[in-house]
């Protein structure tokens, strides 16, 4: 369910949606126009990789730039014509890699779980999809994720937690709680549950794994984190050093999501708190992206903390580029690198069946 189907939120005439997508349109089109005059050619890739590199980068910002400076019904109007385009063109990439996927609901959320047609899982990944708080949905991330299960070996949860401004912080960590809740009802062992997020998924991820009244019960076996956004005060250098050659916006928004929660709280900026007692965290982002800075000072202050810590840096890439460039040759890397650290996490981890969870899902102990 993206956000623009939930009752409270207000769309904007379907006139007005097909206004906007042509303006969108019409702004990617411009930016595709500059793009001779970036050197698209130039980088650290073949000329063909980066060409990909630089229309991506170019695409990517400009819709994101306009998108976020859409009236609030409008934006939910718009991103409801792309999730609907995602549930078409999506799902024959995601039979492709003998994934299969069920809409379905885990303590009172939405979502979609991605699970092997062929094999058990080794465990379940609860992933947080990104969007800066505010946008995006799992069918738009259903290349991703499900290559996600993919490589790993586990089932994937992706939550369809509700979005900021309609729901500020705390809704979407109450309802990453809840699913991970719901998960240990099923009868998951934690130490074959592991939490996940990109970008803003990637920050509220750590703001569950903050939260004072969790319970040693909903500790994860792992965390993993795409660019994860975890300092909301956004003042390292990177923010603007890196402004040129990202894909987020230079303006990035946030005043939407915290609602007037301080932006230097632990709960939001995990950079401020005590990160002892997480569990082993798996990290990758790109050398060029706005949250750079912020990103390598978390996982040094994880291995002070004495966190088990796999840490990776690509340098010459931007935001999240494992989830938009997935043919690059480093974003095969970081696939790899995921899947020998969630094996190894797993390892000698209790036993466990996935009977309840086939039947939360309505399905027969041999049916996908």
């Amino acid at each position: 369910m993206a956000m623009g189907n939930r009752p409270e939120v207000q769309t904007a005439p379907a006139p007005v949606m097909a206004l906007d997508v042509m303006l969108g349109v019409e702004q990617m089109t411009i930016a595709l126009a500059r793009l001779p005059f970036r050197r698209p050619f130039s980088g650290k890739f073949s000329p063909l990789s980066n060409l990909g590199v630089s229309v991506t980068r170019e695409v990517i910002r400009s819709f994101m730039g306009y998108a976020s400076a859409l009236r609030i019904p409008e934006f939910r109007s718009l991103e409801l014509f792309l999730d609907g385009i995602c549930s078409v063109v999506m799902p024959p990439f995601v039979r492709s890699l003998d994934v299969a996927s069920h809409p379905t609901e885990l303590g009172g959320v939405p979502g979609i779980l991605y699970r092997s047609r062929h094999r058990d899982p080794l465990g379940v990944i609860l992933y947080l999809h990104g969007g800066g708080y505010i946008g995006t949905s799992p069918e738009m991330y259903a290349f991703f994720t499900s290559r996600v299960c993919k490589e790993t070996d586990c089932a994937v949860f992706v939550a369809d937690y509700r979005l900021a401004p309609e729901f500020p912080y705390p809704a979407g960590a109450e309802d990453a709680a809840a699913v991970f809740t719901a998960l240990i009802d099923l009868g998951i062992p934690p130490e074959r549950i592991l939490l996940a997020g990109d970008s803003g998924g990637g920050g509220l991820a750590n703001t569950v794994l903050l939260d004072p009244e969790r319970t040693d019960a909903m500790n994860p076996a792992g965390l993993v984190l795409f660019s994860p956004e975890v300092d909301l005060r956004l003042d390292e250098p990177s923010v603007t050093e890196n402004a040129e050659y990202d894909i987020l916006p230079w303006n990035i928004p946030t005043a939407s999501y915290l609602h007037g929660a301080d932006a230097s709280s632990r709960s939001v900026s995990p950079l401020t708190a005590d990160l002892g007692g997480f569990p082993p965290t798996f990290v990758a982002w790109g050398g060029d992206e706005m949250f750079r800075d912020p990103i390598r000072r978390y996982a040094q202050r994880l291995r002070a903390a004495g966190v088990p810590t796999e840490a990776h840096e690509y340098e010459g890439l931007f935001h999240v580029f494992p989830i938009l460039m997935p043919w690059l040759e480093d974003s095969r890397e970081v696939f790899a690198h995921l899947q020998g650290f969630i094996h190894k996490l797993v390892a000698g981890a209790p036993n466990w069946s996935d009977v309840k969870l086939r039947r939360q899902l309505g399905l027969s102990p041999s049916s996908d």
